[in-house]
This record gives C-alpha cells, structure tokens and sequence, in this order.
C-alpha cells in the first residue's frame, strides 16, 4: 500500500519537503502513521520518498535542518534557479518547486540513506520514489542497493517507453518504474473507442505498446492517481492533470486491460473505497481472474484484434479479455469470469 510523503513539508500533499526526519504532517502524527502501518499488516507498507527536492526550515533557500547536509549551499546544485548552490551541476531536470539537491555529493547520498532508513524504522518496506527524472537514475538505484527495499517505483513521468526503459537501465535494473507510456495509450484508446496504438511491433513480433511490451517485470501499470484523479471545481489546482482522469463506467473497462495484462498493476484507492460498489465489484471480479489463472508480470500476450471498437488478446493461452462497443465472442471453450460496460473476461 503506497502512502503519501509522510515528512514536514511546505505543502500539505507533501511534496515540498522541509524537515525529512520530522514525520508528523498534515495526515498525522508519528504515533498514528506506525499505527496506521502496523494495521494493514500483513499488507507492506510504501512510502512515498521525494528525494529531488527540499526547501530549507524558515526560508526556501538552504537553511535545511532535521536532519542538515554537512554543508547546506553545498547540497544544492550550482544552476538551482536559487542562485544559492555550490554543488555540481544537476543530473537530471530542474524543479522549481524546491532547491535541487546534489545526489553526486557522498555527504547528501548518506544523508538520504539515513533517511530512508529512518522510514524503515517506522515499518515501512519499500519506496515510492518522487520525480525521478530530476536526477540521475544510478542514485536511486545506490539507494536501493543500500536499504534493501522489498518494491521500489520511481515515478518517471514520461510517455516515451524507450526513456522509461533507459531511466530502469540507469538504476542497473534495481527498480521498476511507473508504465506512464501504457496508461496514456489506455486512457486514449477507453476514452476515444479506438484501440489501434495499444499494438505495437517489438523486435518484428506484435506485442503491447507501452512499457509493459518491453520491460514488462519492470513495468508498474495503473489507471488513475493523485495527479489524474476527478476533482471537484473548487479542488483543482494548475498542476493537477485533472482533466484526464479515465472517466465513468470506462475505469472499470481500464481496470479489465491492466489486471489481465503483464506489470504490476496497481488499483487506486479511490476507485476501490469512493466509486460505489459496482465498480468495487468488478475490480473484485478482476483481481479473482487474474489470480485464480495465475497472471504475472511477465505474462505472455497475444494480440488478436486491435482496431476502432474492439480490442482482443490472450493471456498465457488460458485468459481472453474483449475491450470496446463491438460484440465478440472467443467461441467454444471458455467460460466468462467477468463482464461490464464496454468489457468482458473469459478464461478455460
């Protein structure tokens, strides 16, 4: 189960960390958070680390504390649009939400894995790693050789598979990633009735289209997060992507594509606890089938018909799942297990 930031931090979602060490927040105390942590057991707790990015105690330049770099303005990268860094020149993509931190300096590389293991202390087992695309790839995977996390996932916001695939490969394979490439292809193809771009050609074979036709143990799929999710007008705020949240009775349809496909697909709280039972239902029905046939991560997938209306493929020969407005039917032999609005399951 994937927590939020459970660090002090300058915004209420957690994302502008101040104080690291300092884990009482807007959701809670200390105290409540193992509580919490130690109540889902024997489900693992996952935290989510922003590790790009802190702002300091009393200001946002770099008067960083619980716990300080040994040289603060040396923490900080040289071109941060602060203007306070001594350290090297970033690794990765500049955030202007923060000052961005040096991940080449040995001195912040232990203090952050102090810091996770700190996390650990409190029970959590893995690591959800904020915005990785602001530094450079082999630090996350320093930090996962160095605390040993059950499941890691970097969120490497990108819709181009191929640079998903060379951020994994910069962490020496020690992570998976987010299937950000998959999930916008879903969204397009649920939303438009139009499944064409889930196909692709890898290595002269068809195959999946996005991250999972590729790296698919590596591969984290999902429908709707904290950034995509529905918003009431009044929540909104600019930096949400709240307009593309898979709408209506189409999540259960994006639900029926990553929970009979390869990945780690992820089921978003929300839809699960919020969206009444009939969805509830129907993911339940999912995860039965894709437990009961014995799908994983590096399930194998034939594409049978991709194409405007319908999409059709099996699962290690013994699960067929139809998307879209078109009616079809695998023939003989296969028993339905589930069934909705624009989707159906069948499995022998």
């Amino acid at each position: 189960m994937w927590f939020p930031p459970s660090s002090d931090s300058l915004a209420p979602q957690g994302y502008i960390p101040r104080r690291w060490n300092v884990l009482d927040s807007t959701y809670g105390s200390e105290s409540e958070l193992r509580a919490a942590i130690a109540a889902i057991e024997p489900v693992r707790a996952m935290a989510d680390v922003v590790l790009n990015h802190r702002v300091g105690v009393h200001t946002g330049g770099a008067d960083f504390d619980d716990p300080p770099f040994p040289d603060n303005r040396a923490a900080i990268v040289c071109d941060d649009e602060s203007g306070v860094g001594t350290g090297n020149p970033d690794t990765g993509e500049r955030h202007p939400c923060g000052r961005d931190l040096d991940h080449t300096r040995p001195e912040v590389r232990a203090t952050i894995k102090n810091y996770l293991k700190r996390l650990q202390s409190v029970g959590f087992k893995g690591w959800r790693y904020d915005l990785v695309k602001g530094y450079g790839g082999q630090f996350v995977g320093e930090y996962n050789e160095a605390t040993g996390p059950q499941f890691s996932v970097g969120e490497c916001f990108d819709t181009d598979r191929q640079r998903v695939t060379n951020w994994i490969d910069a962490t020496g394979g020690r992570s998976n990633a987010f299937d950000f490439p998959t999930r916008y292809l879903l969204y397009d193809a649920v939303v438009h009735d139009d499944f064409g771009r889930l196909m692709a050609h890898n290595n002269g074979r068809s195959g999946p289209a996005g991250l999972i036709g590729f790296w698919p143990s590596r591969a984290v799929t999902w429908v709707d997060n904290h950034d995509t999710e529905y918003r009431r007008e009044k929540d909104h705020q600019a930096n949400y992507d709240s307009t593309r949240h898979v709408p209506g009775k189409k999540v259960e349809m994006a639900y029926a594509y990553i929970l009979t496909h390869p990945g780690v697909p992820c089921v978003f709280w929300s839809h699960f606890f919020d969206w009444g039972s009939h969805t509830r239902k129907a993911i339940e029905q999912l995860i039965k089938v894709r437990k009961q046939s014995g799908i994983h991560a590096r399930s194998h997938v034939e594409i049978r018909s991709a194409t405007r209306g319908l999409y059709t493929a099996v699962i290690d020969d013994h699960v067929t799942v139809k998307l879209g407005s078109r009616d079809w039917s695998p023939g003989h032999g296969w028993e339905m297990a589930a069934f909705g609005q624009g989707f159906a399951v069948w499995v022998r």
